[in-house]
């Protein structure tokens, strides 16, 4: 299975966050499982077997949410 790619995420303070950014990311391809926390501000998304998932992809997809992330070291 592929490495997941880890994101901090700012702005995010409820469950209705947590699913405008799932909502955004669902447009993407690649992805089989996204985990998100408004509490902690982590998401990770974990690509599909083969699949890869630009940073810059999942940075925009956040961002039209209305939310700002970075990738997490």
């Amino acid at each position: 299975m592929p490495t997941p790619q880890l994101y901090t995420v700012t702005g995010m303070s409820c469950a209705h966050c947590e699913a405008a950014v799932r909502e955004e990311l669902d447009e993407l391809s690649g992805i089989a499982e996204v985990q998100i926390s408004a509490s902690s501000g982590q998401l990770q998304i974990a690509p599909e077997e083969g699949a890869s998932v630009p940073d810059d992809a999942v940075l925009a997809a956040v961002e039209e949410a209305g939310y700002t992330a970075v990738r997490a070291a």
